[in-house]
Order: C-alpha cells, then sequence, then structure tokens
C-alpha cells in the first residue's frame, strides 16, 4: 500500500559507495575505546581548519549569542523568514564566492538560490531543467551521490561521458559527443551537461580548455550547463581554479541565450567544513530558474539562525582572507602526507591539485583486471584492513583498479596508522611477476627524482601544464 518511490531500488543505496559507510558505522574506529575498528577514509569531510572557525566564534560572543549592541537578536530569527533568505547572509555569500575566484568575477545576489546543502541544490536544479524521458551527461568518474541527488525522485537519467587515465580523465570532444549519441539511442532527450569542478573523485581542476569546449557543446546543442563547484575554496596547488563565470565573462557571454544556459553550485560544506550546517546555493542568470528554484527551496531552507551566524563570520574580511590562505596550507601537506605515503608503499595517485582526497591506482594490486578483481581488493581492504576506502566503480569509472581515498576528516595520528595498516597488507600480498615489475619500477622513479635538482622539477611542471592545456 505504499507509493512506488516508496518502493523502488533506484536510490544507490546499495552502491558499494554506501555498503562501506555502513560497515564502518557498525565497526568505527577509535584510538580508545576501538583501536582496530575501520578507520573512515570514504567520507569528503574537511576537519583540519575547525580551530580556526572556533577561534572566530570565542573573538565574537555577540554572534555566536544572537546578539548586537547589547540587543538579544534570538525572537526576531526565531520567528518566520522569507524563503528568499537573509539579505546580508546572500551578499556575504556571494562576496566570499568572489574571493574563491580572486575576485576575477562578481555574483549578483538576487540571482543566488539558497538550499540545504548542495545535495538539495543540485535536485532543484534538475527540477527545473529535466524530468522523466529527460538525461543529463556526466564525466566518469563522478560522485556516487550524483545517482541519489540528480535521478532518484526526478525520474530524469544519467548518461556517462566516459574518460580515461590515458589523458588524466580529461574530457574531451569525442567523449562529449559520443555521451550524446549514446542518449539518443536510449531515446533520452538530453538536457544539460553537469561537471564538478574541482572534480569529485579526481582532486583536479578544470583546464581552461576544457571549459571552453564545454561552452561550445552546450551552445551548439543548445542544452545547459551546470556546473557543481563546490570544491572551489579546496585548490591548493597549480593550475589554480577557474570558474565556468570566468569563462563566460571571458567571452562576453553572461547576459546571452548561453549565459542563461549556465548555472552554478555552491555549498560551505567543503571549503569551510560545514557539512552539518547545510549551506548550499544554486546561482543562474536565468530569471526562471531563479524564481522556480526559489519557490522550490522552500522544502530545504536553511535557518535563520545559521544565516545569520555565516553572514557574520563571511564578512569578516580578514578572517576569510586568512582562513582560506590557511585552509589551503594544510590540505597541501596533508594531501602530501598521503601521497608520500602511498609512494612508498608502490602505488601511484593521479596528480591532483584539490579537494579532500586522492583517486589513487592500485591496478598493481588487483588479482584480475576486472571489475571483479577491484571488488575482491575493496573487501579485503574495508574488512581485513580496516579502511574505508571507495571503489573506482561505485564511482562509475570504466577502468578497474582506481579507488578515492579521502585524508581530510582524521588527525595526522590515524592517517599515519591507516597507512601503516595499508603497508603491512601491501606487504603481505603474493605478487605476480607484473606486481613486482610495477613495484620496482616505481621504486626506482622515487629515487631518480629524489637526486634530481628543483630546476628539473619547475620545467618538468611548466611542460605539463601548458601540455594540458592544450589537451
Amino acid at each position: 500500500m505504499l507509493s512506488t518511490k516508496a518502493t523502488c531500488n533506484s536510490h544507490g543505496q546499495d552502491s558499494s559507495y554506501f555498503l562501506g559507510w555502513q560497515a564502518y558505522e557498525k565497526n568505527p574506529y577509535d584510538p580508545i575505546s576501538n583501536p582496530k575498528g575501520i578507520i573512515q577514509m570514504g567520507l569528503a569531510e574537511n576537519q583540519l581548519s575547525f580551530d580556526l572557525l572556533e577561534s572566530w566564534l570565542w573573538s565574537n560572543p555577540d554572534s555566536a549569542g544572537f546578539s548586537a549592541q547589547n540587543q538579544s537578536l534570538f525572537r526576531e530569527l526565531a520567528l518566520f523568514q522569507d524563503y528568499h533568505g537573509l539579505p546580508a547572509f546572500k551578499n556575504a555569500l556571494v562576496d566570499f564566492m568572489s574571493e574563491i575566484r580572486d575576485n576575477k568575477v562578481t555574483f549578483d545576489p538576487n540571482n543566488l538560490v539558497l538550499t540545504a546543502g548542495a545535495t538539495s541544490a543540485n535536485e532543484t536544479l534538475m527540477f527545473c531543467l529535466a524530468g522523466p524521458g529527460d538525461a543529463i551527461l556526466l564525466p566518469t568518474p563522478y560522485y556516487p551521490g550524483f545517482d541519489r541527488d540528480l535521478k532518484w525522485r526526478t525520474e530524469a537519467e544519467i548518461v556517462p561521458i566516459h574518460c580515461s587515465s590515458s589523458n588524466g580523465f580529461r574530457i574531451t570532444e569525442w567523449a562529449l559527443e559520443e555521451a550524446y549519441e549514446q542518449a539518443q539511442k536510449l531515446n533520452l532527450k538530453v538536457k544539460g551537461v553537469l561537471v564538478t569542478n574541482p572534480s569529485n573523485p579526481l582532486g583536479t581542476s578544470l583546464s581552461l580548455h576544457e571549459l571552453d569546449l564545454l561552452v561550445s557543446f552546450i551552445s551548439s546543442k543548445n542544452i545547459h550547463l551546470i556546473s557543481d563547484e563546490i570544491y572551489s575554496g579546496t585548490v591548493f596547488s597549480s593550475p589554480g581554479f577557474i570558474s565556468i563565470m570566468e569563462v563566460l565573462k571571458n567571452k562576453d557571454l553572461i547576459n546571452t541565450d548561453v549565459g542563461k544556459r549556465v548555472h552554478i553550485v555552491y555549498s560551505l560544506s567543503k571549503d569551510l567544513g560545514l557539512p552539518g550546517f547545510r549551506i548550499g546555493a544554486i546561482y543562474s542568470n536565468d530569471k526562471v530558474v531563479v524564481s522556480a528554484a526559489t519557490k522550490m527551496s522552500s522544502f530545504g531552507l536553511i535557518s535563520s539562525q545559521t544565516q545569520y551566524l555565516l553572514s557574520q563570520i563571511l564578512s569578516d574580511k580578514k578572517f576569510t582572507k586568512n582562513y582560506l590562505s590557511e585552509n589551503r596550507r594544510r590540505l597541501k601537506q596533508r594531501h602530501e602526507m598521503l601521497e608520500n605515503a602511498l609512494q612508498k608503499n608502490g602505488i601511484k595517485s593521479l596528480k591532483s591539485n584539490a579537494g579532500l582526497f586522492s583517486w589513487v591506482d592500485m591496478r598493481g594490486l588487483l588479482s584480475s583486471q576486472t571489475f571483479e578483481g577491484e571488488m575482491e581488493l575493496w573487501k579485503k581492504i574495508v574488512y581485513e584492513v580496516g579502511l574505508n576506502i571507495s571503489p573506482g566503480s561505485s564511482c562509475h569509472c570504466s577502468e578497474p583498479g582506481w579507488f578515492r581515498v579521502c585524508f581530510a576528516n582524521m588527525s595526522k595520528e590515524t592517517l599515519d596508522l591507516a597507512m601503516q595498516r595499508l603497508s603491512l597488507f601491501v606487504d603481505s600480498m603474493p605478487k605476480t611477476k607484473d606486481q613486482i615489475h610495477r613495484l620496482k619500477s616505481l621504486k626506482k622513479d622515487l629515487r631518480k627524482t629524489k637526486s634530481l635538482p628543483k630546476w628539473v622539477f619547475t620545467l618538468s611542471f611548466t611542460t605539463t601544464r601548458s601540455g594540458m592545456e592544450s589537451m
């Protein structure tokens, strides 16, 4: 006697991504009470800069206590608020978004729709743009939660844009066209492309070439582009972050028909590490989309108290400047810690510059180069090693053996323990001739790079960067 929505199985909860979480929740690691428990490395959460936020709260007790000039604001904030959101918060949020983008672009608060996190923002946009029989194109690998966020209630479909490790999983014109043709073969009407920039799970920011390619593609197909820029403030090394808004501005497209079909999703869940505050936003130059999304936002509002507190924090420009700089420094440091530990175990990762995770190449540890081999390895790492990492198949990666490993949701001590566990596991594994060769080759490469002078790295980086921009 339940609805079809209540009984359908399209939520994606049975994905290995979520199954790993369930395993962790049943046996969570704790250094005191459960030292042999599973360490959570499948959660893209930023816990590295809580002390900066806590310090601000201690220094600004009036804001945290919802008072100003010795007058309580509690009653005012506790009463009904219009679902358009508090103007002070919207102004502070668009200023913060500009600051992350080095003030190369500005945002109009009238084009901003507040939502209860990026999950709500993405689903709301999908409700505005697509429905049953429609499809959105999405580059692989992609965040497993999109199967739930974009499809479950909207009944739209996702058609993958298959990207390859051969070019660092970069988006190509060929892959876009192939996905578009595949959707047509399935009798689906393509309504747009959704990208995450920087990418989850790759940890890489989109190149200018890729962004230009996407703008040209949606222009030629007369479809929409959603740019999920939730990780925009986590770019910790070169190349820097380029927002789709910057591309539109440089091409003088913001107020054109193409510009109105480009929409940005943002949240403070990753950059400020506040997923529990449920602060998300949609930015669009299309007034109809803004109006419809605003009406829909009444089903998932941000509390007035949260909006007020964050408007105070984000309006403190000295704090935001210091926070962004220090947070990026800490992310880079923690990323290097993970990468170095993996390399010592003969494990490579995709070269990345952003995010809260690494896209790790464990193909050399597979018993067979298949997705069955990937799942076999994943189960061992979760249940025997005690590390919850996300297999590439849960991210719809077309190549078995890649894993997303998070590094910013734990202490240095916990990350060090996780790498010790992984090292013992790798050492205990029976090695095939191919695995032994790969391991020796990597260790040889590491010895070479340690002996090279700094100017070689500079030359190598310059060449790599210019090469990537020309892809």
